[in-house]
């Protein structure tokens, strides 16, 4: 508090500045009990209170009533943060930690300058590849040709002597797959057998490009179990990224542009089989909640339509005629799928349809592997301490086959796979499975 001339206390000014920031009806909601604690990554392997999720919010408290600048220690204890929301899963008072770190986000975005390098190696990334269909595909067939040229052999020993954190984020490096997934975009699929469903397939941006064969098998998938599968053409990124970053304008750009390429009235269901995109498509009215536009409404019916595709077919009466694919598998949880969506039981089921799969639980299934967007490159010591846990996990198994629903948590766990003691174990989507177990059927 400061003291007026007469004495009088009087409120410090707030430490942020105009636009979009943590709210008091969402963060007086902590209860300060601390069953947060555990549930978070940072937590776990820091033990530093204020890279907890209390402590954040804490913190987020202090900058509002002005005892806080809005600096470098404040973002960096909001840097470290995953934004996994394991913590929303463990509390008790149901605060939605996933809206404040992401509005404290913004605020940094916008108030924040950060180093010049970052903010160009940002820009280039978010407002100038992301966004853009043409420009993402031109960068990733170059990232192609690097990776078949032999370079990407030869630069990944000198990168590791030069900067160790440099090799480990070269190998993170998603691998182009010939040809993209863009190149199905506008085409409609038909059922196999009588239609139930029109669906349409939110396809993703690096996904098309790097995960197209997992995007390919979904619509095999969902056309096996009766879906007209519309792959709309105008569709592009969904802005999961620039959320979690705090660029909030840059995300409801992209969310328009989604929402006007999928009509509501259109389609049973909008599939995605990307967890990350899947929790930001749920929420894009949270995007348009302050503006009280048309497109609040749209987001709304929108929104009413996302299924993450594990979260539909175990909705539906899904087709089992299924091959036999004998194996030993374990299930990693995207913290996107079973955290922001609470979407546990579902994958789970349909692995356990297959004949000859056994499912084996994986411990600690639930804690992030590391990956959480661009946070394994922005992050790299964090998360290669936490992709370390997760593969001894993994091991303990014995499982040959590692499965999870998030491009991102199999890019992070290929990596870990490459390092271990199994360097073949494979690494799988769950809808991926599924697709091969029902080709197989069909000869």
């Amino acid at each position: 508090m400061q003291m007026e001339g007469e004495g009088r206390a009087v409120p410090a000014a707030s430490g942020y500045g105009p636009g979009e920031k943590p709210e008091w009806d969402y963060y007086s909601k902590c209860i300060h009990c601390g069953l947060c604690l555990n549930a978070c990554p940072t937590y776990r392997e820091l033990g530093v209170e204020m890279d907890s999720p209390r402590g954040r919010i804490y913190q987020m408290i202090q900058v509002e009533q002005g005892r806080l600048a809005l600096g470098e220690s404040f973002v960096r204890h909001m840097d470290l943060c995953l934004d996994c929301r394991a913590c929303e899963t463990a509390c008790p008072s149901g605060v939605e930690y996933g809206r404040l770190i992401e509005a404290a986000r913004g605020q940094i975005a916008t108030h924040f300058r950060r180093p010049m390098l970052g903010r160009a190696l940002r820009s280039l990334f978010f407002r100038q590849i992301l966004p853009h269909r043409k420009r993402l595909i031109f960068a990733g067939q170059l990232l192609r040709v690097y990776q078949r040229s032999g370079i990407e052999r030869l630069a990944w020993p000198i990168a590791r002597i030069i900067l160790p954190r440099l090799g480990n984020v070269a190998r993170l490096a998603p691998r182009m797959e010939k040809p993209f997934f863009t190149e199905r975009l506008g085409v409609t699929m038909e059922p196999v057998g009588p239609r139930k469903y029109r669906v349409a397939l939110f396809a993703g941006c690096i996904a098309s490009l790097a995960f197209a064969r997992a995007n390919e098998a979904t619509a095999r998938v969902l056309a096996m179990n009766g879906c007209e599968v519309v792959i709309p053409a105008s569709q592009g990124c969904c802005g999961a990224l620039h959320v979690h970053a705090g660029l909030r304008d840059e995300a409801r750009q992209l969310a328009r542009r989604n929402l006007e390429a999928f009509p509501p009235g259109d389609f049973d269901a909008v599939i995605t089989n990307a967890a990350g995109c899947g929790s930001v498509l749920k929420e894009y009215p949270q995007l348009f909640e302050r503006e009280g536009t048309e497109y609040l409404e749209r987001a709304l019916l929108f929104t009413a339509r996302v299924r993450d595709v594990t979260e539909f077919l175990a909705g539906i009466e899904w087709n089992r005629d299924f091959a036999s694919i004998t194996v030993r598998a374990t299930y990693q949880d995207p913290c996107h799928l079973g955290h922001a969506q609470r979407i546990r039981s579902a994958p789970r089921r349909l692995l356990r349809s297959v004949p000859g799969l056994e499912l084996v639980e994986l411990k600690d299934a639930e804690v992030c592997c590391g990956s959480a967007g661009i946070y394994n490159v922005s992050e790299n010591d964090m998360a290669e301490r936490l992709l370390e846990s997760k593969m001894r996990r993994v091991d303990e198994t014995g499982a040959e086959l590692l499965l999870s629903a998030n491009p991102g948590c199999l890019l992070q766990l290929r990596a870990g796979v490459a390092q271990s003691s199994n360097p073949r174990r494979r690494v799988s989507h769950v809808v991926e499975l599924l697709d091969e177990a029902y080709r197989r059927a069909r000869g």
